[in-house]
């Protein structure tokens, strides 16, 4: 993890950046806007939790595997001890498998190509996959082969939140494992650089709304990105980015091919927190789809809420990842359990599959 000293230029402008105060208004119209999203907070405080898909269930493995989460959540102190990097990381992993044809694990599969070969997911860990398999490893040692990769990618990415300082929350389960995977659907993952109308737009296809999409970005709370993920707003200077980030990025990333990483969230970079909305209202935001919330007139209203109602951002995320976590999932007799998280069951490996459909794997 790359630390940057308060002594050098970086961290001098950084330090300036934290302590920067918000543009000032009225008086008057701070008060209106404070008491505005208060009245607001409450209101969507109150509304009814997401329903629970056929088949999962919130006790699933009450008697199958009854110590499921607390052998999860010990592995994964233990992992963050060493490399908290990995809370981010388990996160990536989890919203790009469930995008991809639902909540199956097939992110995990190894495959020639297979989604992790797509140019949108060349970012993933491979170890924190290797986490979610040592996960995996000693969920079966305690209770046999009965819980699914895809529920162990679920816990070990809500586990993350939590172990960053976030809401912790149950979630449902009872997932199975994938027999296949989806190189199109992998080329379709949402982009750092789109706007807010093409995001919006790639989220409801999978019926998740502007709350959702305000809420779940809030992830970008931890966590860092390399260049050229954000190069864009350089090359030709984004006019709502702040001057001050503007040229530390231009410092840490002199071109796009440059390997540097910086922080998603330059105020707290390691808590899971409602600081990223505070650094959207402070034009502090790293990727357009983030800064651009701040813009549009349909999400604006919910950046400034969770700005000021840390609680209220909480349990919106937490809606929208249980929303997430029950896309398009297979339960029951679909699928399967299976014995590694990078291979079907009963094969040594993956058969090369067809780029730009979907592949059926054979038993």
């Amino acid at each position: 993890m790359e630390v940057i000293s308060n002594d050098t230029p970086q961290g001098k402008l950084i330090k300036q950046i934290k302590m920067a105060k918000p543009s000032s208004c009225s008086s008057l119209y701070s008060l209106f806007i404070i008491c505005s999203f208060l009245l607001a907070s409450q209101f969507l405080a109150y509304e009814a939790k997401p329903p629970v898909e056929n088949g999962l269930s919130y006790s699933f493995y009450s008697q199958t595997c009854p110590k499921l989460e607390t052998t999860v959540r010990n592995h994964l102190r233990k992992v963050f001890t060493k490399t908290n990097w990995q809370a981010p990381a388990l996160l990536v992993i989890f919203f790009h498998d469930c995008f991809v044809q639902g909540c199956d694990g097939s992110l995990l599969l190894d495959g020639n190509p297979g989604e992790r070969d797509s140019p949108l997911n060349r970012g993933i860990a491979h170890r924190a996959l290797q986490t979610i398999d040592d996960i995996r490893e000693a969920v079966h040692s305690e209770c046999g082969r009965v819980v699914s990769c895809a529920d162990i990618t679920v816990l070990a990415a809500r586990d993350a939140v939590f172990l960053s300082g976030g809401p912790d929350f149950a979630v449902p389960l009872g997932r199975r494992d994938s027999l296949n995977f989806s190189m199109e659907e992998a080329n379709n993952l949402p982009l750092p650089y789109n706007i807010t109308n093409v995001t919006l737009k790639t989220f409801a296809s999978k019926n998740l709304d502007v709350t959702d999409v305000v809420a779940l970005l809030g992830a970008h709370t931890i966590g860092r990105a390399h260049c050229h993920t954000f190069y864009n707003r350089l090359s030709l200077l984004d006019p709502n980015m702040d001057k001050t980030l503007a040229k530390i990025l231009n410092s840490t990333c002199p071109t796009t091919y440059s390997r540097n990483t910086f922080h998603l969230d330059i105020r707290t970079p390691k808590v899971f927190d409602n600081k990223y909305y505070v650094n959207l209202m402070n034009h502090q935001g790293l990727f357009t789809c983030d800064q651009d919330l701040f813009i549009d007139k349909r999400t604006k209203g919910l950046v400034e809420a969770f700005a000021l109602n840390q609680t209220l951002f909480f349990n919106k995320f937490v809606d929208g990842f249980i929303r997430m976590s029950q896309l398009d999932v297979l339960t029951g007799n679909q699928g399967e359990v299976r014995a590694k998280c990078n291979l079907i069951n009963n094969k040594k490996s993956i058969l090369t599959p067809i780029v730009d459909r979907i592949i059926q794997l054979p038993y």
